[in-house]
C-alpha cells in the first residue's frame, strides 16, 4: 500500500494550481463539516454548557436531549415531512419523466412552445408567488392540510426536473426506439421499458434534488400550515424555541434528526448524482 501511494503521489505534478486547488477544496470541506460536527457536539450538552463553554466538549454527553426532542414533538414532525417529501417526489419523478419523455421524442411548434413555458416557469421566485398561491390554496381549501405543501412544491420543482430528463433523454440513441418500434412496442412502452431503465442516474438526480427542496423548505410550511399536527420539520423546530429560555441542546438534538435522512440520502446517491448531472448536460 505504501509502496502504491508513493507511486500515485509521483505521478502528481505539485503545481502552484494542483496546490491552490487542494487548498480551496480542504478549506471547502472544513467550512461545511465543521459547522455539521458542532451541532452534533453541541446537541449533546447541557443548557449551561452550551454558553459558557462553546467550542468544548461536554463533561456528560446528554443523549437524552435526542430522546426529549424525539418526545417534544420531532417524531411527528418527522412523519409528516417523509410524507410530504416522498409525495412530492413520486409526483414530481412520475410528472417530470412523462413530459420530458414527450418533449424529447417530438419536434413541433407546440413543443417548442411548451420548452418556453417551462424555462419561464424557473424564473418565478416563490416568494413571488407567495400571496397568489395563499389566495389560491384558501379558495381550493387547501390551507392546513399537506396538499397545500404537495402542490406548490410539485410546481416549482417540476421546471428543472423536466429540463434535466429531456436532456438526458436526448442522449438516448434513436436507433434503440426505432428498433422497438419495428418490433411492436407502444409509446408506452418505450417509455417504460427504454428510457426509464436507461435514465435511472438522472432519476435518481432528480429524486435527490427534489427531496433537499421538499425536506428544508421553510417559507411555504411556515405559512400554509398552522396546526401543529402538519408541521413539517424546518417549521416544527421553531416551536421548539421560548420567549424566555431555548433549551438549545434540545433544538441542536432535532436538528441533527432532521439533518441525518438527506445526508445519509446523498451518500448513497451521490455517484449518481454527479453522473446524472454531468450526463444529463450533454445535450439541451
Amino acid at each position: 500500500m505504501r509502496e502504491q501511494f508513493k507511486e500515485s503521489s509521483r505521478k502528481v505534478k505539485w503545481s502552484p494550481g494542483v496546490i491552490f486547488t487542494h487548498v480551496l477544496l480542504i478549506t471547502g470541506a472544513v467550512l461545511v463539516i465543521y459547522p455539521l460536527l458542532w451541532m452534533v457536539v453541541s446537541s449533546m450538552k447541557s443548557y449551561n454548557e452550551i454558553y459558557n463553554d462553546v467550542w468544548g466538549f461536554p463533561a456528560k454527553w446528554l443523549v437524552e436531549n435526542y430522546q426529549t426532542a424525539w418526545s417534544k414533538g420531532i417524531s411527528a414532525y418527522f412523519l409528516n415531512s417523509v410524507i410530504v417529501t416522498g409525495a412530492t417526489v413520486v409526483s414530481v419523478v412520475i410528472i417530470a419523466s412523462m413530459a420530458a419523455y414527450a418533449l424529447s421524442r417530438y419536434r413541433t411548434r407546440l413543443i417548442d412552445v411548451a420548452l418556453v413555458f417551462i424555462m419561464a416557469g424557473m424564473m418565478i421566485n416563490p416568494q413571488v408567488a407567495l400571496i397568489p398561491l395563499h389566495g389560491i390554496l384558501t379558495d381550493m381549501n387547501l390551507l392546513n392540510t399537506r396538499f397545500a405543501l404537495i402542490l406548490p412544491y410539485i410546481a416549482f420543482r417540476l421546471p428543472l426536473s423536466v429540463l434535466l430528463l429531456r436532456s438526458y433523454f436526448l442522449s438516448i440513441p434513436r436507433e434503440i426506439q426505432e428498433s422497438a418500434i419495428v418490433d411492436g412496442c407502444s409509446e408506452l412502452g418505450i417509455y417504460l421499458k427504454i428510457y426509464l431503465p436507461m435514465s435511472k442516474p438522472i432519476l435518481l438526480t432528480t429524486v435527490v434534488l427534489t427531496s433537499f427542496y421538499a425536506w428544508n423548505e421553510f417559507l411555504f410550511a411556515t405559512i400554509f400550515i398552522d396546526s401543529d399536527s402538519l408541521k413539517t420539520i424546518p417549521s416544527g423546530l421553531m416551536n421548539f424555541r421560548d420567549a424566555l429560555r431555548t433549551d438549545w441542546g434540545v433544538l441542536l438534538a432535532g436538528m441533527v434528526i432532521a439533518t441525518l435522512p438527506m445526508i445519509i440520502l446523498l451518500i448513497l446517491l451521490q455517484k449518481h448524482l454527479v453522473r446524472g448531472l454531468s450526463e444529463g448536460s450533454v445535450k439541451g
